[in-house]
């Protein structure tokens, strides 16, 4: 008599543990740097009691004039610092390019008024006819 040991066949299955905890690693890794890749630039806008802008199928294209004087560009969250000069190009190639992006404007209230002036002179030359101005409720 033989005696028989069972044969044991290969285990075919995946041991999907190790994985599981490195993609909670990697989602709290995730969930920690997401806030901190925010930035922004404080703007003190205005206040004052208007009508809030309908919101649009594309993203508007937003000058800030920060309290520093310098200019900002923000299109569909992506900000970039320009001079006057870039700031004509890129207003001339967003006109080109998407031709019905609506162009707004946030001056921080402390900045100077000359300096809000020139951004719209500036989109003045680029061929820009209607620009909307942002500020914020009254308290």
């Amino acid at each position: 008599m033989k005696s028989r040991t069972p044969r044991r066949r290969p285990l075919a299955d995946i041991n999907v543990v190790p994985y599981i905890d490195v993609t909670l690693v990697l989602l709290i890794i995730f969930m920690v740097t997401a806030p901190l890749l925010q930035n922004g630039v404080d703007v003190n806008l205005p206040q004052a009691a208007a009508k809030p802008v309908p919101p649009a199928d594309t993203p508007p294209l937003i000058v800030t004039v920060g309290a520093d004087g310098g200019f900002r560009v923000d299109l569909g969250g992506e900000r970039e610092t320009v001079d006057v000069k870039t700031l004509l190009a890129k207003v001339q190639a967003v006109r080109k390019y998407k031709p019905g992006t609506k162009i707004l404007v946030a001056g921080d209230d402390k900045v100077a008024y000359g300096r809000v002036v020139q951004v719209m002179a500036v989109l003045q030359r680029a061929g820009v006819e209607q620009v909307g101005l942002l500020t914020r409720p009254p308290s």
